[in-house]
């Protein structure tokens, strides 16, 4: 048995587990990721295990709250300088978890898929 949830359905599911800790606009910007591979995958139908979307993606404030939690250092791991531009440090954490795993960005925050 199949049941087809909309974008509202699925995020409000989301945002119901209480062992995460999805935003409103964190909790659709997954799942409209989830649909966009849909899509990409010819329209093949993606199983929603919230649990499962929760130990594979974390939702965090920006990129480099992301990168403080992950590296601790973050000017030792990716060679940043101490003196580089914000948007510099951005891109280079942008392009590590690119080429380690999944990126969403969205208003408000990112979401980094686990690796």
């Amino acid at each position: 048995m199949i049941e087809t949830l909309t974008t509202s359905q699925a995020a409000h599911y989301l945002l119901q587990d209480e062992n995460a800790a999805w935003s409103y606009a964190g909790a659709h910007a997954i799942v409209e990721h989830l649909e966009q591979m849909e899509e990409d995958c010819g329209g093949e139908p993606i199983e929603f295990d919230r649990v499962a979307i929760r130990c594979d993606f974390s939702e965090h404030s920006s990129l480099q709250n992301w990168a403080a939690g992950y590296f601790g250092e973050v000017d030792i791991s990716l060679g940043i300088e101490a003196d580089t531009p914000s948007d510099e440090i951005d891109d280079k954490i942008r392009e590590y978890i690119s080429d380690h795993g999944q990126l969403i960005e969205f208003d408000g925050g990112i979401i980094v898929s686990s690796f």
